[in-house]
């Protein structure tokens, strides 16, 4: 009955979502010309868009915060070169409330074995290094075989994944919730007549539907033909005058950018948005005065419980000294030797499980030393490589498109957008975009003092990767939200998992409702007569 109800809701609330995505007929306040009507040309505008977070995400109302404020002394290590503290403003996002677990991770694996059954390489570059539980003097074997598939471990973190898997698993599932999206709200053919039913799958040849595995990069350009019996109407004149033979597919077309359907691509979050994130200090500010800092997710300066009814007990999974890593048998004190499920101790105050101990978890960033006395105030970030689309076809745009139907990305060839004219001269002289990169296009080294860079011996270089957290595998100081690490970012541990974030546009302010606002006057209406 739960699953019957569970579906039944979402079935609800697609249609509710499906309904406010249908264009109502406006007129434009700068040229008096109808929006959504094919006799004016056929421009649309969906000014019905309500956004929302995609699936796992919570959401993280941005604001101002001391980056490192809440660093504490390390011994051996001063603070002044464990990070930079720094005022910095986030823009709001969203985050996943877990860690990705052992059975997100599989269903990748599974994906992959389903849709390329004979790339073994795919699949083995996807699966966790699983040896990373050999230690020369620990007994840990049985975790190699059984941590990531056995289903007593279903709900805990995936370890063993590199930064480069991680960022993989991230465009991976960017791919399948838009096509969950698409296909469930009737734009696209549906996964029933997909896959047909009742183990019978229905022939893709006869419905004039892509076969290649679904990508969003290559539906955004045109190249992934697909409509279902939601199919938006293509309003532009000259389109439908050109689709009234073309079938069952007439008239209609791909959803756009401009709809406001597709989500924004999951990612691994930026180390200012992970810290703000596991601060949580929305849960101690008051009319923009934070009356509590915190030293950990959660407030106070223990990492016991101290209500009545949890009195005592340790708050997040980690090592409370060089042996402890789980407390006297039969009063254990954090429930866990190594990892516990993602969903375990209680969330911070947005909602986020198990942001201090369990596992580390990988950030987007380069690793320097002295990041932020030098990165913008405003969403401060290093280890930008702008990237564009390789064009495949100028006449028509196409892009070119990988063994997985993913668009071919390219370092970008120009800081700014290049005249008409520069791109057909360097198309003329048969220059490739790889050769006309500047350095503006990677941005990781910028204002790098050079005793950052290089010297006698360094294990810091553009590979270098943030993690943070803290883990079952470390001590409490390690659980403050400041600390960073790194690590190469092909490479992995037993300690570090991750989470996805995805960009929230629009507005910061998630909900207005009961704080004062500026009333907002609409446009006059423009009559022609």
């Amino acid at each position: 009955m739960k699953n019957i109800y569970i579906y039944t809701l979402g079935s609800f609330l697609m249609a509710v979502t499906l309904l406010s995505c249908k264009p109502k007929s406006a007129v434009s306040d700068k040229t008096g010309m109808a929006y959504n009507k094919q006799e004016y040309g056929g421009f649309q505008v969906n000014n019905k868009f309500k956004r929302g977070p995609g699936p796992g995400l919570v959401e993280i109302e941005g604001g101002v915060f001391v980056m490192s404020g809440s660093a504490i002394a390390i011994p051996g290590q001063e603070l002044s070169e464990y990070n930079h503290k720094r005022e910095t403003t986030v823009s709001s996002f969203y985050m996943d409330e877990t860690e990705v677990s052992n059975t997100n991770w599989l269903e990748y694996l599974n994906w992959i074995r389903t849709n390329f059954p004979t790339d073994y390489e795919y699949y083995y570059n996807e699966l966790p290094d699983t040896l990373v539980w050999r230690r020369p003097l620990s007994y840990n074997e049985p975790y190699v075989d059984n941590y990531l598939r056995h289903p007593a471990y279903q709900d805990y973190p995936v370890v063993g994944v590199s930064w480069e898997q991680a960022e993989r698993y991230c465009a991976w599932r960017t791919d399948r919730v838009n096509e969950l999206l698409l296909r469930e709200r009737g734009y696209m053919t549906s996964f029933r007549d997909l896959n047909g039913s009742n183990g019978t799958a229905a022939n893709a040849t006869t419905t004039n539907r892509s076969t290649a595995p679904f990508s969003t990069g290559a539906y955004l350009t045109g190249q992934h033909d697909d409509r279902g019996k939601n199919a938006i109407k293509d309003l532009n004149p000259a389109n439908a005058a050109a689709g009234q033979n073309a079938g069952a597919n007439s008239g209609t077309r791909n959803v756009r950018l401009e709809d406001g359907i597709l989500k924004q691509p999951y990612r691994l979050p930026t180390e200012a948005e992970w810290e703000y994130a596991a601060l949580g200090l929305i849960g101690n500010t008051q009319y923009e005065n934070i009356y509590e800092n915190k030293i950990y997710p959660w407030s106070g300066l223990g990492v016991s419980s101290a209500k009545k009814s949890t009195r005592g007990m340790i708050l997040a999974n980690f090592k409370r000294s060089k042996g402890d890593y789980m407390g006297v048998g039969g009063s254990l004190n954090d429930k866990g030797g190594l990892t516990v499920a993602v969903r375990s101790y209680l969330p911070n105050d947005f909602g986020l499980y198990n942001m201090a101990g369990n596992v580390n978890e990988w950030v987007a960033d380069v690793y320097r030393a002295k990041t932020f006395e030098a990165a913008d105030a405003f969403n401060p970030y290093r280890g930008n490589f702008y990237t564009d689309k390789k064009v495949a076809d100028p006449a028509t745009g196409r892009v070119e498109l990988d063994k997985y139907n993913r668009p071919v990305m390219v370092a970008a060839a120009s800081p700014r957008k290049q005249t008409w004219a520069e791109k057909q001269a360097a198309a003329a002289a048969g220059v490739p975009d790889s050769a006309r990169v500047t350095a503006y296009a990677d941005q990781r080294g910028y204002r790098d003092p050079a005793t950052d860079l290089y010297g006698e011996t360094t294990l810091i270089n553009d590979k270098s990767r943030v993690y943070k957290g803290g883990s079952w595998d470390d001590q409490a100081m390690w659980l403050n939200p400041a600390a960073r690490r790194f690590l190469q970012q092909d490479q992995s541990t037993a300690d570090i998992g991750f989470r996805c974030a995805m960009t929230m546009l629009g507005a910061p302010e998630i909900r207005s409702t009961g704080k004062p606002q500026f009333k907002q006057r609409q446009a006059k209406p423009f009559r022609s007569r």
